[in-house]
């Protein structure tokens, strides 16, 4: 095992968080042991302790602490691994929705994490070698989706666009809009929701998210689009935070309209029984709008892009069997200056 050491932020790792620069410098340390490292305070920065989503400035100092030599090499499935099949970079770039020099848009499709984790080897992460066409670096991740949730995820083409980006979604630049099939129909059909949330230890012991007063703040607008009756409703959802199962807790929990096909945050038995439905959470990243963030330098910004990916398969079956049309639905947030 290496000794402890000491590194440089440098200029091209600003903003960037600590658990990704330490991705990228040991590609082979899992998720679960840098945080081991960082709970225990063996990772520190500046001399101090620090959580996994810090942000790093040019100039800080990192104490890394003697690691295995397999901490360095890629695990399976990462950038190193064994060349992706034909099969595989054919499947990843169907998904892709937009494409220029600075970033790429894809439709993840539900079932499939965005990066590994314990037991997870097939992942967004680990596909990305079939995203290059014709960069010489592999795609950025810059945000999440949870893995059963489909939709619009971003993927930055160099570093200084991966900065950018994140810098965006910190500062809400970047305006998401969720769609989502819940059973029931809330009351008031539109509104804000601001119920802070929390990951707590429920009675069995495993965690969960739940609204909580010293839990971190989180907002959603909502909008009912359309509804069959009492009994389901389509919704638009608009978050102005992005914490962990923010719109499925908020659902669930506040309007107490859960969404259909979640498992964690499930509605009552029987609430949605039935032939004609699709298998599998109904929650889509329906759109997402932002600045061009090929401006360079200068900060100068090109036109908003407006992003917008088409339902996955079990959502269209769907909304085919309540009789829902998915074409032509305006922005029901488009007034709405959050």
């Amino acid at each position: 095992m290496s000794g402890v050491k000491t590194l440089l932020v440098g200029a091209d790792d600003a903003d960037v968080r600590l658990d990704r620069w330490f991705k990228k410098r040991y590609p082979g340390l899992s998720h679960g042991r840098l945080e081991k490292l960082l709970r225990t305070g063996q990772i520190r920065v500046d001399g101090r302790r620090a959580k996994a989503g810090l942000r790093l400035a040019a100039g800080n100092q990192v104490r890394v602490p003697p690691l295995p030599p397999e901490s360095l090499t890629p695990a399976k499935g990462k950038a190193g691994a064994a060349p992706l099949s034909e099969s595989d970079m054919a499947m990843a770039r169907e998904w892709v929705l937009y494409r220029d020099d600075n970033l790429l848009a894809i439709n993840k499709p539900p079932g499939l994490a965005v990066q590994g984790g314990s037991g997870v080897t097939r992942h967004v992460d680990a596909l990305l070698d079939g995203l290059m066409f014709d960069a010489p670096e592999r795609p950025r991740l810059v945000h999440r989706l949870d893995k059963d949730t489909s939709g619009v995820l971003l993927l930055a083409r160099d570093a200084a666009t991966a900065r950018r980006l994140t810098k965006w979604f910190r500062e809400r630049e970047l305006r998401k809009t969720y769609w989502a099939l819940t059973v029931g129909r809330p009351d008031p059909e539109r509104g804000r929701i601001d119920a802070p949330i929390a990951k707590k230890a429920g009675p069995s012991g495993a965690e969960r998210v739940v609204p909580a007063a010293d839990g971190a703040p989180a907002t959603t607008y909502y909008a009912t689009v359309e509804a069959a009756a009492s009994r389901m409703a389509w919704l638009a959802l608009l978050p102005l935070t992005g914490r962990t199962h923010q719109l499925r807790v908020h659902c669930a929990e506040i309007l107490h309209c859960p969404i259909l096909g979640d498992k964690k945050y499930p509605s009552q038995p029987g609430a949605a029984d039935g032939q004609g439905f699709g298998a599998g959470l109904h929650l889509h990243a329906r759109s997402l709008s932002l600045p061009h963030p090929g401006g360079g330098s200068t900060g100068a910004r090109r036109a908003r892009l407006d992003l917008v990916a088409p339902l996955p398969p079990h959502m269209v079956q769907s909304w085919r069997h309540l009789g829902f049309e998915a074409s032509g639905v305006g922005d029901p947030f488009a007034e709405l200056d959050p």
